[in-house]
């Protein structure tokens, strides 16, 4: 397998994206409902996807937030909730978000302190603890 031709090398300005755009777009640009491109997506340790693509943005972490907690209220789930956010541009952002919802429904949430980042890893051995 031959490695990327950028390996080793410093990106370059078009791949460099714009984060206050990126950020403007998470609150500021919505989901088609009917665009199946835009509906939520999950990947191996999460939600994917960009706000400039319509692919990650308030509504989606919103929705996804209300679904968990619909689920725990439907289960008589009671116990806290562990909240991570690792170091992409839009984790604050969403946590921010889902913050809200989880709060708004009466969830406990522990979170890392003064909102250090937390890799998914550290989040599964605080439950197991």
């Amino acid at each position: 397998m031959n490695p990327h031709p950028q390996a080793g090398h410093l990106p370059t300005e078009k791949d460099l994206v714009h984060i206050p755009s990126l950020m403007a777009a998470y609150y500021t640009l919505f989901p088609d409902l009917k665009e199946p491109s835009q509906q939520v997506s999950f990947g191996t340790s999460g939600h994917r996807g960009s706000s400039l693509q319509h692919t990650f943005n308030e509504q989606h972490i919103c929705a996804i937030t209300q679904a968990v907690c619909d689920y725990r209220q439907s289960n008589s789930i009671t116990g806290p909730l562990f909240l991570g956010m690792d170091t992409h541009a839009l984790s604050e952002a969403a946590c921010r978000t889902a913050l809200e919802v989880l709060v708004g429904n009466g969830v406990q949430v522990f979170i890392a302190k003064d909102g250090a980042y937390t890799p998914t890893p550290a989040v599964t051995r605080a439950i197991l603890r």
